[in-house]
């Protein structure tokens, strides 16, 4: 079966990004109006004919999640119902990814919710970027199709590899993306054990690994209060860190984050433009990641393969 002619909306979460990917595919940003009534309910309207094409949605689910999750529905939904093809959502950040299981009694796997809404609205694929447990793809009774963010990673930080880089994961639960750094780099690699106090406050315990006089570069999917970054940065320059920086799919920075950030601890966080960041002075650098998923958009459109896009230039 034919697929038809591609097409990319925006809703509102970073509408630059989306901007970005129809620049790198060479499509212009479809028209549509995501906006609000006084009572703040969503209404959308598609202002082109979509009948048939093939419509990919550019929506992260950053703050304010809710709203972001819902103007995305609606976009789908409206989709639908202009009788689009194939409808896939682009979540360049999939927020609940992180409630996943049932790790408490009496609480709901989020993951598994939002993923029957986006299907029940109409989605028929998936594409999103690291997320934070990679089984949560089969939460999804429709293809997904799963980035990563290593080879913009990579591209940025070849320049600090040296014979004292040791990758070091700041939780357990991150050590499998972090040894996948530390093959890249061929370099050694390390890990944190915390205990977290509650949802802002990381108490960070012991470091495994040999890092007197070594390069650190801590690796995670996403960080929020980098409560956990700068509790691993402090306890690896106590053991004698020569520097440590911080490579980060997703930096949802808040408040307490940008205190946290300004107080030190890090020379460098390096993240992704998968929802928009402000480095105000600080020592942050954002990476663009349109164009890779500009590539996943047009092989999607194509029936191609997105596999080439996981390669590493040079490894």
């Amino acid at each position: 079966m034919s697929v038809g002619e591609l097409k990319i909306f925006s809703g509102n979460s970073n509408r630059a990004l989306a901007e970005g990917i129809c620049s790198a595919a060479g499509v212009p940003l479809g028209e549509a109006s995501v906006t609000a009534f006084p009572d703040d309910e969503t209404f959308v309207k598609i202002n082109e004919n979509i009948r048939g094409q093939d419509v990919f949605i550019v929506q992260s689910t950053c703050p304010p999640a809710n709203h972001h999750i819902m103007e995305l529905l609606i976009m789908i939904d409206a989709a639908r119902r202009a009788s689009a093809q194939r409808i896939t959502a682009v979540l360049p950040f999939f927020g609940y990814a992180r409630q996943d299981r049932k790790d408490q009694p009496r609480v709901p796997i989020t993951a598994k919710l939002v993923a029957n809404l986006l299907v029940a609205a109409g989605a028929t694929r998936v594409l999103t970027m690291d997320l934070h447990a990679q089984q949560i793809q089969g939460f999804f009774d429709i293809p997904v199709d799963h980035l990563y963010a290593s080879p913009v990673f990579y591209d940025y930080l070849k320049k600090y590899s040296s014979d004292q880089l040791v990758v070091v994961s700041p939780d357990l639960g991150g050590a499998k993306m972090a040894a996948v750094y530390a093959d890249m780099f061929g370099c050694g690699l390390g890990f944190v054990a915390k205990r977290r106090t509650n949802s802002t406050t990381v108490e960070s315990m012991s470091i495994v690994g040999d890092i007197e006089g070594a390069d650190i570069l801590l690796i995670d999917d996403m960080t929020e209060t980098a409560g956990t970054l700068i509790g691993a940065a402090r306890l690896a320059r106590e053991r004698g860190a020569r520097t440590v920086r911080a490579a980060v799919s997703h930096a949802i920075l808040n408040e307490i984050a940008y205190q946290r950030l300004s107080e030190g601890g890090l020379d460098e966080l390096i993240t992704t433009n998968s929802v928009p960041v402000k480095p105000r002075d600080l020592p942050v650098t954002v990476l663009d990641v349109s164009e890779l998923l500009a590539k996943a958009i047009v092989r999607i459109n194509g029936n191609e393969s997105v596999t080439s896009l996981f390669q590493i230039k040079g490894f």
